[in-house]
């Protein structure tokens, strides 16, 4: 990891990411609450760094990726199954295919990288805000095995974004 990621893990006093990779710190949890006593949102900071990524994870609830600086990253669904993988860039580059801003509907699988042609801090910094309000009871992380043989038209994302 280059000296800049860690001083932005630092500054902004990230921690390691279980399990899904990255660095992570809670930003915001709502203080409105949802009739189960539920927040109705929350987000947090998300760092990904070359040398990392983010595994094909899902979760029922959305969730809105935000672009904020450092390279472009790959983000990967999974939508259905017999078709490839549905890639989306976010990054700063609007007239290059990037997009600042993604919202991935709940219940689909989801994963990660910096965009291996576009490295050159090494690091991106993104937001991720998700309403309700994220819940790891929720959380499953994929598993490559299970995820191979419902999604054969995304083998090399598979590959690449599963541990």
């Amino acid at each position: 990891m280059n000296i800049e990621a860690e001083k932005i893990i630092a500054q902004l006093a990230l921690a390691p990411l279980p399990g899904e990779g990255g660095f992570f710190r809670s930003s915001w949890v709502s203080s409105t609450r949802l009739a189960n006593g539920r927040a109705a949102g929350s987000a947090i900071w998300f760092l990904l760094t070359a040398d990392d990524f983010s595994a094909f994870h899902r979760m029922p609830a959305e969730e809105v990726w935000h672009f904020y600086h450092g390279d472009p990253v790959e983000h990967v669904a999974l939508v259905a199954a017999n078709d490839a993988a549905r890639v989306t860039v976010l990054g700063p580059e609007l007239f290059a295919q990037q997009t600042p801003q993604l919202t991935v509907p709940g219940g689909v699988w989801q994963g990660a990288r910096l965009l291996p042609a576009g490295r050159q801090r090494g690091w991106a910094l993104l937001g991720c805000t998700v309403t309700p309000a994220w819940d790891e009871t929720e959380f499953e992380l994929g598993s490559r095995a299970a995820l191979l043989g419902k999604f054969p038209g995304a083998t090399r994302w598979i590959g690449a974004l599963t541990r």
